[in-house]
């Protein structure tokens, strides 16, 4: 064999040697590649089950303090499948009577949409409610705790109870006037330009601010008294130790002679088991 065909056969060779290795590196690309795109769409499905989870979990929480709060009013969450807010919440008066409907949505994302507002209107409508809430984690820029934009009330979750018995209070108020304006149209105009005046938001407002600085006073009052108590707790100690020992100093001087006293010694034993702390 010539020397120029030895030296083709060996670079047909080595090229046919390479296009294997070259295929089977394209391959393991491609199955690392599917095997990212696999691993990426099952994150996003996690994330999305997630978020799905915590708004179910602020819902429910929603849900039981309503409960918990107005044990007479009608409330009912939106079955799951089916378009509509999160919770239907009916109030009913101390006669039993439906006043009004407040629909309830629970959001428990990073940002705020301008978009739910439309969404729970339009769920206000299907359900032919009163008054639309959206408790969310994330408020718009322009409202701090609670506030009222666009026909919907928006409030975060630490003030969405007292923003309920502010508006529970109004819509039995307003139903009360409907009872005895009926039929005097005079009347239901002036009940008509009170609710959707600027006065209507101000009594809202001043409720629920009444309510949170009522909620921070009687934390106050409760620190306060907590540290009051720990304060008597260390003095009574004190004394009882101090007494004991000058007792225990009585004993070892006169000896059996001076008798024991049953009632120190078992308030001695409560404090072995309860040593006061060091100022």
């Amino acid at each position: 064999m010539r020397f120029g065909e030895r030296r083709k056969i060996e670079e047909q060779a080595v090229r046919g040697i390479e296009e294997q290795y070259r295929l089977k590196d394209a391959e393991k690309d491609k199955k690392l590649q599917d095997a990212l795109a696999v691993n990426e769409e099952l994150r996003r499905k996690l994330q999305q089950g997630s978020q799905q989870t915590q708004g179910e979990v602020l819902e429910l929480e929603l849900e039981g303090l309503l409960h918990a709060t107005f044990p007479f009013d009608h409330i009912e969450p939106v079955p799951k499948g089916m378009n509509g807010a999160d919770l239907v919440h009916r109030v009913h008066n101390n006669k039993g009577h439906c006043c009004g409907t407040i629909v309830w949505e629970s959001k428990r994302t990073k940002a705020w949409s301008d978009g739910w507002i439309q969404k729970l209107k339009d769920d206000l409508r299907l359900v032919k409610g009163d008054i639309a809430v959206i408790v969310s984690e994330a408020l718009p820029k322009d409202i701090n705790n609670f506030g009222h934009m666009k026909g919907v009330w928006i409030t975060s979750r630490d003030c969405s109870l007292s923003l309920a018995a502010a508006l529970r209070f109004l819509l039995i108020e307003v139903s009360t006037l409907k009872s005895a304006a009926v039929g005097k149209n005079e009347r239901l105009e002036i009940l008509y330009n009170y609710l959707s005046g600027s006065e209507f938001k101000q009594r809202v407002e001043a409720i629920v601010e009444a309510f949170i600085e009522m909620q921070g006073d009687l934390q106050e009052e409760r620190r306060v008294a907590e540290r009051r108590w720990s304060k008597r707790e260390k003095q009574i100690q004190r004394v009882i130790s101090n007494t004991s020992g000058m007792y225990g100093d009585l004993q070892g001087l006169i000896g059996s002679s001076l008798s024991s006293i049953p009632a120190l010694a078992s308030a001695n034993g409560k404090l072995e088991h309860h040593p006061a702390e060091p100022d």
